[in-house]
């Protein structure tokens, strides 16, 4: 949402200046969070700088709200570390050329977006894995990705993180994004004031942008509306 989309995930990272413009959001608003599917780790070392920001990682299965460098992870997904690592030796070991294997510890995502031919290899590993090991598949931007089966995701955590606030603004741009832009349709139910926004883009779920109550084009309109907000 904040990164350009690159072929090597690895080598994502926000655009320049974003740490600083989340902090100085989260000195301003109640509670600013970044929510996302990959680990804290990552959210750790591309956002060094913005210390007051809550920062969630793998659809709500690690959590910092520091940049000290120690992550909480959910009780409840810890036992799947060890089905998640069998997925990814598998996909790696058969995966065919062009596929890439993203191990996240509590996740497996099996990227296809340098050999798009692909997708169905895939997407039917992915559904013996699920399977063979009881984990759950998630489909994404040119991939495809296995998680624990627990009932975490991204809507949960707002659900959690909105708690005594009276207005809640949501910024998504992948599938993974619909549970929590629901869930502001709930608190909208309850008196809340919410705002959806969708990232749009050539690879933006036609779903999502359904769901929004506003759009921007690309990471650089994100970045734009936040700016937005800072200035109001």
């Amino acid at each position: 949402m904040l990164s350009p989309i690159v072929d090597d995930f690895d080598r994502a990272e926000p655009l320049p200046g974003t740490p600083e413009l989340l902090n100085r959001l989260a000195a301003r608003f109640a509670r600013v969070a970044v929510i996302s599917g990959r680990p804290v780790s990552y959210l750790l070392r591309h956002l060094s700088g913005s210390g007051a920001t809550v920062l969630v990682g793998l659809y709500g299965m690690e959590r910092s709200a520091d940049v000290s460098g120690s992550v909480d992870t959910a009780p409840a997904a810890i036992p799947w570390r060890v089905a998640l690592s069998k997925v990814g030796d598998e996909a790696e070991a058969t995966a065919p050329k062009g596929v890439v294997v993203e191990r996240k510890g509590l996740a497996t995502t099996i990227h296809y977006r340098t050999a798009p031919e692909r997708a169905g290899w895939a997407a039917q590993f992915a559904s013996e894995q699920a399977k063979v090991r009881g984990v759950i598949a998630h489909p994404g931007k040119m991939s495809v990705e296995l998680r624990p089966p627990i009932a975490t995701d991204k809507g949960t955590v707002v659900a959690e993180l909105s708690s005594g606030l009276a207005a809640v603004c949501f910024i998504g741009d992948d599938e993974g994004d619909m549970p929590a832009f629901a869930q502001l349709s709930s608190l909208r139910a309850s008196g809340i004031v919410t705002l959806a926004v969708a990232v749009a883009g050539d690879e933006t779920p036609s779903q999502l942008v359904a769901a929004a109550d506003l759009s921007v084009d690309g990471p650089d309109g994100a970045v734009r509306f936040l700016e937005l907000l800072e200035g109001h």
